[in-house]
C-alpha cells in the first residue's frame, strides 16, 4: 500500500514562524514534522510516498530528497497554489495509482501505528475508512459520529485525526465544481452512503495548527524524552 501525506499548505496561523519555513519542516523533538511522519510510515511497512507541497515547496524537497536516505520513495505533487486537501489529492492520483492508499494530514502529530489502521481495513469494501480521536479543547463538538465503527453526522461526534485510507473509488461519488475543495466534501456522499468505516485511536495525538499547539506538543516530546 502506498501513502500521502498533505504538506501544501500555508501554515498562515503558525506565522511568523511559517514566513520562512514552510509547516511541515518544523522542528519538534529533534526533527522535521513530516520526518516523524515518514518514519512511522516505514515502520509501518509502507515503502512510497506521494507527498503534496506548495508553499516554500524547494526547501521541502531539498531537506528529503526522493527519499532513500531515508529508507522510503518519495514523490513529489507540486501545486502552484494550494488545491485545498480534496483537490490536492485528486492530483497526486496517478502517482498513487488505482489501489487504497494511507493518508495523512502534515500539521498532526501522534502514536498512531499505521500497521493497525491498515489491519482494521484490509477487509473492508469501503470508500474510505477514518481514524478519529476524543475531542480536543480546541474541538469540543467534533467533526463526525462514530457508531459500531460508521462514520456519520448524528451525534455525538469526534474528532477526524487527519490520518486515514482512501479508495480512488471515492472520487467517483463526488460530483467535482472546483480545483480546489476540502476532503470534507469528498467525503460526504460515501458517508451519506454508509460507506465510510472507522478506526477509534485513543493514544497521544496533537493537531498544530496554532503556535500555542506547536509549543504545546513540543513540551510534551520534551518532557517525554527526559523521562517524565
Amino acid at each position: 500500500m502506498k501513502a500521502m501525506i498533505l504538506a501544501a499548505g500555508f501554515g498562515a496561523r503558525l506565522r511568523p514562524l511559517t514566513d520562512q519555513t514552510p509547516k511541515p519542516l518544523l522542528v519538534v523533538g529533534g526533527k522535521p514534522l513530516l520526518q516523524w511522519h515518514i518514519e512511522s510510515l516505514i515502520r509501518s511497512g509502507i515503502t512510497e510516498v506521494v507527498v503534496n507541497i506548495s508553499w516554500l515547496a524547494e526547501k521541502i524537497e531539498d531537506y528529503f530528497g526522493d527519499g532513500s536516505k531515508f529508507g522510503i520513495k518519495i514523490m513529489w505533487s507540486r501545486e502552484d497554489q494550494p488545491l485545498e486537501t480534496g483537490g490536492g489529492i485528486l492530483k497526486a492520483l496517478p502517482l498513487l495509482g488505482e489501489s487504497p492508499f494511507v493518508l495523512v494530514n502534515a500539521d498532526i502529530w501522534s502514536d498512531i501505528d499505521i500497521a493497525d489502521v491498515v489491519d482494521s481495513y484490509k477487509d473492508s469494501a469501503r470508500f474510505a475508512h477514518l481514524v478519529m480521536v476524543n475531542n480536543p479543547p480546541h474541538n469540543d463538538r467534533g467533526d463526525f459520529s462514530f457508531e459500531e465503527n460508521q462514520i456519520g453526522f448524528g451525534q455525538p461526534r469526534l474528532t477526524f485525526s487527519g490520518v486515514s485510507i482512501l479508495s480512488p473509488r471515492l472520487f467517483s461519488m463526488y460530483p467535482q465544481k472546483t480545483l480546489a475543495y476540502p476532503l470534507r466534501d469528498l467525503l460526504k456522499p460515501a458517508i451519506l452512503e454508509e460507506q465510510v468505516s472507522s478506526f477509534l485511536h485513543t493514544g497521544d495525538w496533537f493537531d498544530i495548527g496554532t503556535i500555542g499547539r506547536y509549543n504545546a506538543l513540543k513540551t510534551f516530546i520534551n518532557e517525554r524524552t527526559n523521562g517524565y
